[in-house]
């Protein structure tokens, strides 16, 4: 089979790879119809984490078919067409037996694609198959099922609960891209006041109020002061951090109001500085996470009735061999208005929900 191989900094390539095959009686083994890119992904290819091997098929995010499962599988069978969740859960270890997935200490949390090979391939092995997939409903097209893999989840999870956003809320989302346009969605979910977007692009502001945010700013036009003439010089409520550098973090602290959430969501390569100094006397609650995805089911039955914007976040399409190409496209979204590719799906224009810049 073919699979997309990290071989270092700045090195990948679509090539020829061993076929995986059964090694744990929990496994699984799932021919992939859909897979998208995850900005992670391209932390990897950068070199921002150095604990993945070259050698390794990226990925952490499909949708496809059981072909093959070991003797200990129960809830899936071959046949079954599954969502592949971007963390896979022992659900023995203490952290699993408490949801928190992402923490597993038996063998899994973030594996595909990072310790182990991932799903950006024909087919791909996941361990602890009766936790790690998800059967779909037919209802579900392969665009929309492919977001819960990772991107919803996240910004649901370490965004939004994580920030516990509430009724009547003022939520400052830093970053618009797709976990930040996803954070704007889920938010909405709880009925807050107001959700505002930042961001330094225009396209993906405009992406933002089509996603629900009430209001918009630039992120190099002073933000700060659109918060404080919304909240009366309070701040938000919320602030989710879904870009993951230094500065971004630091302008959620200089937003967020007395008592209120920083939800840090985005990968952060380099370190930020923490202004105690000026913190430890507003009681702010700052959080950080990797998804468990225990919301998962319920995002699932959210997407089948209609109920979150998964598909207008699909703006290209691509076959599995054209990898290379919608890396590029996914890596260059200023130029090319992306926001989530997804491949693997029959090839149709798909129409940009926001203009190309």
């Amino acid at each position: 089979m073919k699979g997309y191989v990290f071989h270092g900094p700045g090195q990948s390539a679509w090539e020829e790879v061993p076929d995986p095959a059964v090694k744990e009686p929990d496994d699984a083994i799932v021919r992939v119809e859909a897979v998208t890119i995850c900005g992670t992904d391209l932390h990897i290819l950068k070199g921002d984490v150095p604990e993945v091997r070259p050698g390794t098929v990226l990925g952490h995010e499909a949708v496809g078919e059981i072909v093959e499962t070991g003797g200990d599988v129960r809830t899936v069978r071959p046949g079954d067409r599954v969502l592949v969740s971007c963390v896979s859960a022992c659900g023995r270890c203490g952290y699993c037996r408490e949801g928190m997935y992402g923490q597993c200490r038996g063998g899994g949390g973030w594996i595909l694609g990072h310790h182990i090979h991932g799903t950006q391939a024909e087919y791909v092995r996941v361990p602890y198959a009766d936790l790690s997939v998800y059967q779909l409903p037919g209802t579900l097209a392969d665009e929309d099922a492919v977001l819960l893999a990772d991107i919803f989840p996240t910004a649901y999870e370490v965004g939004v609960l994580n920030g516990r956003v509430r009724p009547g809320d003022t939520v400052v989302v830093v970053g618009a891209g797709p976990v930040g346009l996803a954070a704007i969605a889920t938010a909405r979910l709880f009925a807050p006041e107001r959700v505002v977007a930042v961001d330094l692009a225009a396209a993906r502001l405009q992406a933002a109020k089509e996603f629900g945010a009430e209001a918009v700013a630039d992120a190099g036009e002073a933000p700060e002061q659109l918060i404080a003439d919304l909240t009366g010089g309070l701040g938000a409520d919320v602030a989710i951090e879904a870009v993951g550098v230094p500065e971004t973090f630091e302008l959620c602290t200089r937003m967020v109001r007395p008592g209120g959430h920083i939800a840090n969501v985005g990968v952060h390569a380099a370190p930020a500085t923490l202004h105690l100094e000026d913190l430890w006397i507003r009681n702010v609650t700052i959080t950080t996470g990797l998804v468990d995805t225990h919301s998962t089911p319920t995002l699932l039955r959210m997407a089948a009735a209609g109920r979150l914007p998964t598909r207008r976040m699909v703006t290209h399409t691509f076959p599995l061999d054209r990898m290379q190409e919608a890396y590029d496209v996914f890596g260059n979204a200023a130029e090319t208005g992306a926001l989530k590719v997804v491949l693997g799906v029959p090839q149709h224009e798909v129409v940009p929900v926001h203009p190309t810049v």
